[in-house]
């Protein structure tokens, strides 16, 4: 196996990000239960609440206290799903670690085929989605994101691969040893190398409630890995520069040039060309331009500076 064991019962880790699923829960412990009666080995369940509103945390509680090995971590406040997972991450005490979400989009029925795959040799076996159930507007954004990302990042990050995975231990240290504060899961298992593989299947669609990862959410997250594991952003900005600052010069010398050899061209001479209003446009692009380089220069130094904060991930209440 990745992790060396040589015997064949081993502890596994559900790590499962919690906010304001209360219509969820019930199912959830339902259908994990009923899935881990099959897999004849010992399991945790790392519960994270997020700071929910609605009654998810009390009916984790209950469930825990009926049935202890379902442990549950309460934030002191909405963090965010990527510091849930990596708090689950770090309290996990399983050999092998596998990551869900709460609204069964990713069904539990579906984890002995990842750990198939871990006890053949590989330490990430992570879920490569065939079918979403979203709208054609959010499928295409995901899709676009995550072909995107793969072009521009510095590491190979597989496409339409998300959170749901199974980590070797190996895995979950190097994970838990890394100090940024500043968390996309799926980003830091790729740079973590080892062996990894994927596994398709066909994402189911909510169990019930509304999502949780809004548009703009997705849209802050999509911003996040690629400013994470891509300098290409800073490239283009510079390219960019270089290459109006290049499209100016040439600018300069022919209007000079006109200026000096005083020819008509499309029917104007230089001393007729005073007041274009096309000036005002040039300016307002360049201008637009610079804003979206300072812009892009901006967000890199927002992530430095937390960072240098050091400020704790999350706070478990």
């Amino acid at each position: 196996m990745a992790s060396g064991i040589l015997s064949v019962h081993v502890m596994i880790s559900i790590v499962i990000p919690v906010y304001n699923e209360a219509e969820n829960i019930s199912e959830l412990y339902s259908r994990i239960t009923s899935a881990a009666e099959k897999w004849g080995d010992d399991y945790e369940v790392v519960v994270v609440d997020d700071g929910s509103s609605d009654s998810s945390l009390q009916q984790l509680e209950m469930i825990h206290r009926k049935a202890p090995r379902w442990k549950v971590l309460s934030f002191s406040r909405n963090f965010g799903h990527q510091a849930a997972v990596s708090a689950g991450i770090f309290y996990s005490r399983g050999d092998v670690v596998a990551l869900m979400d709460a609204d069964l989009q990713d069904p539990p029925e579906e984890l002995p085929r990842f750990l198939d795959k871990w006890r053949e040799g590989y330490h990430v076996v992570y879920a490569i989605r065939t079918k979403r159930k979203e709208g054609l507007l959010k499928r295409a954004c995901y899709k676009l994101f995550y072909r995107l990302l793969r072009r521009l990042a510095s590491i190979d990050i597989p496409v339409d691969a998300g959170d749901f995975c199974v980590l070797d231990r190996s895995v979950v240290e190097v994970l838990k040893a890394m100090p940024e504060r500043t968390r996309f899961v799926r980003g830091l298992r790729s740079w973590a190398g080892f062996r990894q593989v994927g596994v398709t299947y066909e994402r189911a669609p909510r169990h019930a409630g509304a999502p949780k990862y809004t548009f703009s959410k997705l849209v802050r997250l999509a911003v996040t890995g690629m400013l994470l594991f891509s300098s290409v952003p800073l490239k283009v900005s510079a390219w960019g520069g270089l290459c109006l600052c290049a499209l100016s010069m040439l600018s300069i010398l022919g209007m000079a040039g006109w200026a000096l050899l005083d020819i008509r061209i499309f029917g104007m001479r230089p001393r007729d060309a005073t007041g274009w209003t096309s000036i005002v446009s040039l300016i307002m692009l360049m201008s637009g331009l610079q804003l979206m380089a300072l812009g892009v220069i901006g967000q890199y130094l927002a992530r430095i500076f937390d960072e240098v904060l050091g400020r704790r991930p999350w706070i478990i209440a």
